[in-house]
């Protein structure tokens, strides 16, 4: 999962999921404008197994968020250094290495290899985030607890009926770029309910890495910055914590 290279950033004209757009209206007789993006609604679910008592996510790798991880230690200022054993500091020679050319930004269409040296991007692992199962509603024909199901089945593992699946609110995601609709639901499973490792749908092109959180350290998890992470899975946390930790009296470490 973690292997990525030969990193190419290139214009996006055409998207099956994305639709940029932009609107001009007037507000309390200002003139305003604002860019968007259309894009499909989704589902997600917190999935509980109640034979481990552990929280089952997902794990992949997001280009968005590598992106975005890139740019920001672009923009980071030098550490300072400690001296070398001769005495000459790493500032220095880093001082020094700045009166250089320096090297260009690889421009739109250009992979790493062509516009800079493939050790200036960070690590794959920067680009890694736990999440909870979830999809697009793009199947007109389902309801929203049939694609949820399908969701778990693919990317878990785990075969549950959606009559099962419970309803634990909507909100909108993305507010200033999408303003797209995500429903959240509630699974609880069993090991019995395991048919496949998951991973999602390779002619997809997904590559998902399923990962367990026990219960009692749900809420650690949930507040670790270091661990990269969605709102959706705080909240759920949260969630489940308010609502369903008292079914099995164990402590979720709030």
């Amino acid at each position: 999962m973690e292997e990525i290279n030969t990193i190419e950033v290139t214009p996006c004209t055409e998207s099956d999921y994305l639709k940029p757009f932009r609107v001009h209206y007037n507000q309390n007789g200002t003139k305003k404008s604002w860019d968007f993006m259309r894009t499909h609604d989704s589902v997600s679910v917190l999935i509980f197994n109640t034979s481990s008592h552990c929280f089952v996510l997902v794990k992949q790798f997001r280009p968005a968020v590598f992106m975005s991880e890139w740019e920001r230690a672009k923009t980071q200022p030098p550490q300072p250094d400690e001296k070398t054993e001769e005495g000459e500091s790493e500032a220095a020679a880093a001082a020094a290495a700045a009166a250089a050319p320096p090297a260009p930004e690889p421009q739109e269409g250009q992979s790493a290899s062509e516009g800079e040296s493939s050790s200036q991007w960070p690590p794959a692992s920067a680009g890694v985030t736990y999440e909870l199962c979830a999809g697009l509603v793009d199947k007109p024909d389902l309801s929203l607890e049939e694609i949820a199901r399908q969701e778990v089945l693919e990317e878990c593992g785990y075969d549950v009926p959606a009559s099962k699946l419970k309803r634990i609110t909507s909100y909108r995601s993305g507010v200033g770029v999408t303003g797209a609709k995500q429903t959240m639901f509630y699974a609880e499973v069993c090991d019995d309910n395991c048919v496949s490792a998951g991973g999602g749908e390779p002619r997809e092109g997904e590559l998902i890495e399923v990962v367990k959180v026990p219960l009692h350290e749900a809420m650690t998890f949930a507040y670790d910055e270091r661990v990269p992470k969605t709102m959706g899975v705080i909240f759920s946390f949260i969630w489940f914590h308010n609502n369903m930790s008292p079914k099995y009296k164990i402590s979720t470490n709030v």
